[in-house]
């Protein structure tokens, strides 16, 4: 009997060896790749290369410096080049590897033979890719990151322009310019803008282990400009998603309310820089918009080129032809982009050239004109009809977010903008959102 039992446990610690000598290693090539993916964003304000050790991985965790590739982080720590090359081949349907940018995160696990266990980089703030060894080599897959979502409600009285009524970082940035690409139709915010307005903005709060990381859609807004209210409401039916007004009428329309993108404008702005729109002047057959050389312009509306080329006092000219009878002349340009040639079809909001001071100029401005079936008219009086209107069913459900989104916004008491007019604007959290 007793030597029954000791036959038994000796077969049975046979197999434990076996199942541990094939499983084990294969478990730790697998699984810890998967842990903790979301800590490389909780060091950011720490930039130096950190090296720790487990019994099984020594880990590696870094940003992507200036000019550095990963050929450079595996020739630092002296890990194998064969391992790299594999690595790239098995991202490179999904990210390749060379496309690093500046100042990402990375973590690698490798073993005490320098062979790498898994790699993990930050592709952007909303994707990670992870690549792990397993049985079958280097697998690779994008990971998309899980931010919590919170309801956020900002508001602030406008001092100079929309940038600088935010806070400075580049979050705000960022929802500045979404901000004013909502509006484009109906505000210019480069010289639309006075002191005094006022903003609402209710607006995802995107956090990632507690913490702040990013604004995400902006669900409604309210500016008034010049005394005068403007909302919007963002919306998704079978038709898609848009921002409407308070009546269901998609804001977008055949034209930007200016040629000169706030967003083109702002995407360099700095503290120590002041907006580079100095002036608006009305000429008899358009309108001049005095703007640093080199500012972008974007076409007011979709169109097809009918010239592009020098033109006498026009200097460097781009005619657009767009439909019912439209033309729009934008004139002066340091350059034409390169793609805007007689014939092509250009799309709302693309670049097409400089601000310049060419042809009878006597400083850097841009001559903007509008027409229609070849009489000037003012742009900034003719009405342009706006896009889809909901109708339908659609309209009880847009009803529905409307009245949710206008109790958001009422909720933005008068001391909010008092707040805001001292410094920073205020921003309130619903975490019930």
């Amino acid at each position: 009997m007793q030597r029954g039992l000791m036959k038994k446990a000796l077969i049975l610690s046979v197999v434990v060896f076996i199942i541990v000598s094939i499983v084990g290693p294969t478990a730790f090539l697998t699984i810890p790749a998967d842990l903790n993916l979301l800590e490389e964003k909780e060091e950011e304000g720490n930039d130096q290369v950190r090296i720790s050790e487990s019994k099984e991985f020594h880990e590696v965790k870094g940003k992507i410096r200036e000019g550095e590739t990963l050929f450079d982080i595996f020739k630092k720590y002296g890990l194998h080049p064969g391992d790299l090359f594999s690595l790239r081949e098995a991202s490179a349907d999904i990210h390749k590897l060379r496309n690093l940018r500046v100042d990402q995160p990375y973590r690698i696990l490798f073993d005490a033979d320098k062979q790498i266990n898994s790699f993990t980089y930050w592709i952007d703030d909303d994707t990670i890719l992870n690549i792990t060894c397993g049985e079958n080599g280097f697998c690779a897959e994008k990971i998309p990151v899980s931010y919590e979502k919170r309801t956020e409600q900002l508001a602030g009285v406008i001092k100079d322009n929309l940038i600088s009524s935010l806070s400075q970082d580049k979050e705000s940035l960022m929802l500045a310019l979404d901000l004013s690409d909502i509006f484009a139709w109906d505000i210019d915010f480069a010289t639309d803008i006075r002191k005094g307005d006022t903003f609402k903005v209710v607006v995802e709060g995107l956090y990632l282990n507690g913490e702040f990381r990013k604004y995400g859609r902006i669900l409604s807004a309210e500016i008034v400009n010049k005394g005068e209210p403007y909302h919007a409401y963002r919306f998704e039916d079978e038709e898609g998603v848009d921002y409407y007004d308070a009546a269901g009428r998609s804001l977008k329309k055949a034209f930007l309310k200016a040629p000169l993108s706030f967003r083109r404008i702002s995407s360099n702005f700095s503290r120590g820089r002041y907006h580079p729109i100095l002036k608006i002047t009305r000429p008899h057959h358009g309108i001049d918009y005095a703007a640093l050389q080199g500012t972008p312009v974007s076409s007011a509306g979709d169109g097809t080129v009918v010239f592009a080329g020098k033109r006498g006092q026009y200097g460097n000219l781009v005619i657009l032809r767009h439909r019912n009878g439209y033309t729009t002349y934008y004139g002066h340009l340091s350059k034409i982009n390169s793609n805007v040639r007689k014939g092509v079809r250009i799309a709302q909001g693309s670049l097409i050239g400089n601000v310049g001071a060419t042809g009878l100029a006597t400083g850097p401005h841009l001559h903007y004109e509008m027409r229609i079936n070849d009489r000037p008219v003012n742009p900034l009086s003719i009405k342009i009809p706006r896009g889809r209107t909901i109708t339908g069913k659609s309209m009880a459900e847009f009803a529905r977010v409307k009245a949710a989104m206008d109790i958001e916004l009422a909720s933005v008491s008068s001391s909010t903008f008092l707040a805001s007019q001292k410094g920073t604007p205020e921003k309130a959290v619903n975490n019930g959102g």
